[in-house]
């Protein structure tokens, strides 16, 4: 991927509706599980263009990895933190580094989920946490998926099998994006349905910003209707399907 399709996704994570509210929703979230922490070293995995960067530097140092070398070459030009290129099946750090290791949206791209999540856990204090969004329910699988490079979608049953596996407990769970739930639900199986009866696809997959465009009237209606998940989450709901979903796991104290 060339800068150019970087400049744009850049602008796509500052306006897009999905980007900006579920942002909110981490930054809350932190605040809420971690009792507001102050001066704690977090880890962000998948940075991408550093919007989750630069909103966790909030709490205190910041440390960055992105996987896609001409991405990081990209963000390290204006991020204010550090970012390095790197895997998350291979983190370039010591054990026990950080009190939160973050990867917003990123096992999904990864073939090895479990070392992924194994690797989060070595980096991470004893008595620190992993914070984890992934999309939801393999029946959402879409186009978005495949043009995103996804290997797969999660359950709370799913994903909580991988952690039940370290050492630690799982502190807060909840699907989100859940007013969205049942239209996006209709939409990605009456376009896979279509598909089927029309067959295999000549042109490339469009991504559901590209369908719904960044911008906009549409883009101002999502970003409303995604925007009171956030606050019934602030609220204490957790919600039992959405079309992603949220896990805070904490490591044992040694």
């Amino acid at each position: 991927m060339d800068q150019h399709y970087f400049k744009e996704y850049y602008h796509l994570e500052r306006v897009n509706w999905w980007f900006t509210v579920r942002r909110k929703i981490l930054r809350d979230r932190i605040h809420h599980i971690l009792q507001a922490p102050k001066g704690i070293q977090s880890l962000n995995i998948g940075a991408a263009t550093g919007t989750t960067s630069d909103m966790l530097t909030e709490f205190g140092e910041v440390m960055s990895v992105e996987y896609d070398q001409t991405c990081c070459a990209f963000t390290q030009t204006f991020l204010s933190t550090p970012i390095i290129q790197g895997s998350i099946t291979e983190l370039p750090f010591k054990n026990d580094q950080y009190d939160l290791v973050c990867a917003f949206d990123v096992i999904e791209h990864v073939e090895d989920d479990a070392k992924a999540i194994a690797e989060m856990m070595r980096v991470c204090k004893p008595g620190g946490y992993l914070a984890i969004t992934v999309p939801a329910y393999a029946f959402l699988w879409g186009e978005h998926d495949v043009i995103n490079q996804h290997h797969r979608r999660y359950t709370k049953t799913i994903l909580g099998q991988l952690l039940k596996a370290q050492k630690g407990k799982i502190v807060y769970h909840t699907y989100f994006n859940s007013l969205l739930f049942l239209p996006i639900a209709a939409f990605r199986l009456m376009a896979n349905l279509i598909q089927a009866i029309k067959g295999p696809k000549q042109s490339a997959p469009s991504s559901d910003h590209a369908i719904f465009g960044t911008e906009g009237f549409f883009n101002n209606l999502l970003a409303g209707i995604f925007s009171i998940d956030y606050y019934l989450l602030k609220w204490g709901v957790r919600f039992p399907a959405g079309v992603s979903y949220m896990v805070f796991f904490k490591k044992d104290a040694a």
